[in-house]
């Protein structure tokens, strides 16, 4: 059975930063692109970032422009966003998620998390 523990959520005040950590279990770690999507109520899913284990690359969404870093523990199968500069937009529940599949699409993705509300006060 696939189980993720998300952490890391939280209410911030614009500028500032935030961790989000998700540990994995059931699923080959380093087989799998790992990743990070979030959303809004009335909006479509959107991916964050994603880290293909298999060959290292990064995916980031455009709306990112270097504010946040995806990283992963494959020794703890487990993967983080580091958020930097957050701003207000940045509000949302964010999903960690994972696919056997490359790409950072969220409809490619077969297991998520249960997601972490992240706020970001003007």
């Amino acid at each position: 059975e696939v189980q993720f523990v998300e952490s890391g959520g939280g209410l911030v005040q614009a500028g500032g930063s935030l961790r989000l950590s998700c540990a994995a279990s059931g699923f080959t770690f380093d087989d799998h692109t790992v990743g990070w999507f979030r959303q809004v109520p009335g909006k479509e899913r959107e991916g964050v970032s994603c880290f293909d284990n298999r060959g290292g690359t990064r995916y980031y969404g455009d709306f990112v422009k270097g504010r946040f870093t995806i990283s992963r523990d494959s020794a703890k199968n487990t993967w983080y966003l580091q958020m930097t500069s957050l701003k207000p937009e940045d509000t949302a529940v964010y999903y960690c998620a994972a696919s056997p599949v490359t790409g950072c699409a969220y409809y490619g993705m077969d297991y998520w998390g249960k997601g972490t509300l992240v706020t970001v006060s003007s």
